[in-house]
């Protein structure tokens, strides 16, 4: 974590209260069954989710700083850690849906210890305590983001296809034309400036050179995707990394995860059900196979992350969040410039997730957050409609590898000037 000066500790009791109540309220409409399944080696179980977010705030703030700090049931450490090597032995990722105890009640209440714990001990006003409890609370928050997509994962094998949320209807749009914006070359710094939290990735602020570049003004969009599908764009190598269109061909996609076609219209499971496709709105569930393949095929390709945070350094942070409760990718509004950089969907970049020049990961089990992950995976920008507001800075990089699809993961593309 990076922080220009540690937060106030009265904020961040705040922001943790106010972190853990958005846990209760996304769970609040589940029923326990729901709570229990993994659909994959990928996602985990909800249940799972609400106790690994209690048992961080309890393995690296409490029993470091509470003498005598006592968990519920000391087991959880091996239940609840999820890769933290230095901070113990772990139970397998890929069996985590065959916990069936502690209940869902038992996991509530483990919170429920937690928390009580920790508002003790914030009320004390340490300034080291607030800081990791920040990083706790960025760490729920990414943990709220993959409940609900690994939950939309696991309900989309039901037949009875059944809604996160209520099903509302789809308001009307029109198509907001692909436009080209340039951006000049040169020498540009791009990373966390310092100001607030960050993540230890985001880091240090360096300078990169860039040769002049164009970006659309909006994210590719279901209509441009289906006219890719209509011309055989998953089935000619072409277009395809070898690697990618070798994934492609063994896991049958010929469309982006959720979609089937019904009537001769295309249907897509989401998070309010299944719900035609809004031609308008951002494609959503494609990995970056997919991405780079349809690039190629529209005769661009995809940004680096140093375009992609150049060209969004000093415009505000606002779009369709988790808080704005659609759960879904939207229309472009229209307007003039860059729209929907932030919220929607993810956003695909050729940049592969590498340290930035000087990076150095914190000491200890903590150090294990990022820097590990740091091979073999591409990076994302500009957050998604599963994505808390106060996660997103222009500098914040998420990552996974290039043939994940269950995220909320799209594409702008960009081009050579």
């Amino acid at each position: 974590m990076q922080t220009a000066t540690r937060p106030a500790p009265a904020d961040t009791h705040d922001l943790f209260r106010a972190t853990r109540a958005r846990s209760r309220e996304l769970v609040a409409d589940l029923a326990p069954e729901d709570m229990v399944v993994q659909s994959m080696e990928d996602a985990s179980p909800t249940k799972w989710h609400l106790a690994h977010t209690s048992w961080f705030f309890e393995q690296f703030i409490l029993r470091e700083k509470v003498a005598g700090y006592a968990s519920p049931d000391e087991r959880f450490a091996f239940l609840f850690n999820s890769y933290y090597v230095q901070a113990g032995p772990r139970h397998a990722r890929s069996q985590r849906g065959l916990i069936t105890r502690p209940t869902v009640a038992e996991v509530m209440d483990y919170r429920a210890h937690v928390e009580a714990a920790m508002g003790d001990l914030l009320a004390q006003g340490d300034e080291e305590v607030a800081e990791l409890t920040t990083l706790g609370c960025h760490h729920e928050m990414q943990h709220q983001e993959l409940l609900l997509t690994d939950l939309l994962h696991a309900l989309s094998f039901n037949p009875l296809m059944p809604a996160i949320r209520a099903p509302e209807p789809r308001a009307l749009s029109e198509p907001l034309p692909r436009e080209w914006i340039g951006f000049g070359g040169g020498i540009r710094e791009i990373g966390h400036a310092g100001e607030g939290f960050a993540y230890d990735c985001e880091g240090p602020r360096h300078e990169v050179l860039l040769r002049p570049y164009e970006l659309a003004n909006r994210p590719v969009t279901n209509a441009e995707w289906i006219a890719f599908i209509e011309d055989g764009g998953y089935g000619d190598a072409r277009h395809w990394l070898m690697e990618g269109h070798a994934r492609a061909q063994s896991g049958e996609w010929d469309a982006p995860l959720y979609w089937w076609k019904q009537d001769g219209a295309w249907w897509s499971f989401t998070a309010r059900g299944a719900q035609p496709v809004d031609p308008n709105a951002p494609v959503v569930h494609v990995s970056f196979y997919e991405a780079e393949a349809f690039a190629r095929w529209a005769g661009a390709r995809l940004p680096t992350e140093a375009e992609w945070e150049v060209a969004a350094q000093g415009s505000e942070i606002a779009g369709n969040f988790m808080d704005d409760g659609a759960l879904r990718p939207l229309p472009a509004r229209p307007g003039e410039g860059l729209r929907q950089m932030h919220g929607d969907v993810w956003e695909w970049t050729r940049s592969g997730f590498d340290p930035y020049p000087g990076f150095r990961p914190p000491e200890g089990a903590i150090g294990e957050y990022n820097g590990k992950f740091m091979v073999n995976q591409y990076v994302l920008r500009g957050g998604s409609c599963a994505t808390p507001r106060a996660q997103m800075r222009h500098s914040y990089r998420n990552f996974f590898h290039p043939d994940r699809r269950w995220q909320m993961s799209g594409l702008r593309l960009a081009r050579d000037a």
